[in-house]
């Protein structure tokens, strides 16, 4: 059912197609009885809370009036998202990469038409809403402490939850990867108290590929942050990333990489939060 389902949406990226209301409206309810079926009987309400944001999509595009370029984004941000979500919602299959010292948790999984999958799980100090502000609300300035990043632009920006970005990738010790770069959709939302921030490659007119650096492509990919249930000042931190380094790379090789990055990430960003909150917490003089 669910390649049925994208197949569904995808049409919708065609011209001639996403002027048929009832296509459209076709697409939105496929996605909500597949997002019906991933959730099942347990307490997954972060699926839920998604589900009816997704329902109202096509009335909520219909009425702000974008034009057919932006409608493509917002479709390929929503598609990122549900894709990313039912990845999520299926427990079985995964073999653990990689468990650091202080319990931080990378997983991986093979999906058909997709690849190799990985998925960060950490528990974070702080209350999702700060995580959301600095991942979401200072994006631009990730370069500043994640040395695996060199520099984050946001390209476009499409209401309230939808930008275009432009990542450039810092090489990795001893150069095994080099430079990469990445054009990307990205969806961020926030519902009751979850947080969601994903994304997939796409293409913009001001960022063509540039010379001397290898365009990269991601997703679906998707952080989610939800309180932790003995804790919710706490976040329970979960990052699903998929990923194509291109170039001539083994895999034994991108595995390692991918799964240090997503270790690495969650330390950075840890690092990052205790600084705010120091920043915070100085004297005025």
């Amino acid at each position: 059912m669910l390649p049925a389902t994208f197949k569904l949406c995808a049409g919708i990226s065609y011209r001639h197609m996403r002027n048929m209301t009832g296509l459209r409206k076709n697409a939105m309810v496929a996605i909500h009885h597949e997002l019906n079926r991933l959730a099942g009987p347990g307490p997954n309400n972060w699926i839920s809370q998604v589900r009816r944001r997704s329902s109202l999509l096509s009335s909520r595009t219909e009425e702000e009036g974008y034009n057919e370029e932006e409608m493509s984004y917002l479709k390929q941000g929503e598609d990122a998202l549900q894709k990313a979500i039912s990845i999520l919602g299926e427990q079985d299959g995964w073999t653990t990469e990689t468990v650091a010292a202080n319990g931080d948790k990378v997983l991986s999984k093979v999906l058909p038409d997709v690849g190799k999958v990985f998925k960060l799980e950490v528990m974070l100090e702080q209350h999702p809403d700060d995580l959301y502000k600095e991942l979401v609300g200072n994006m631009e300035q990730m370069g500043e402490w994640n040395p695996n990043v060199k520099e984050v632009k946001i390209l476009q920006k499409i209401g309230q939850d939808t930008m275009i970005t432009h990542e450039v990738s810092a090489e990795t010790p001893g150069n095994v990867v080099g430079p990469r770069d990445f054009v990307s959709v990205r969806c961020a939302k926030r519902r009751g108290s979850t947080c969601f921030l994903a994304g997939m490659s796409t293409q913009h007119p001001k960022m063509p590929e540039q010379r001397g650096v290898v365009r990269a492509e991601n997703g679906p990919t998707c952080i989610v942050m939800k309180p932790c249930a003995e804790d919710p000042n706490k976040t329970k931190f979960t990052w699903l990333l998929s990923i194509d380094l291109k170039g001539w790379i083994p895999k034994t090789i991108i595995n390692k990489v991918l799964a240090q990055t997503q270790v690495d990430f969650a330390s950075h960003l840890r690092q990052r939060m205790a600084n705010n909150v120091s920043v915070e917490m100085s004297p005025a003089w």
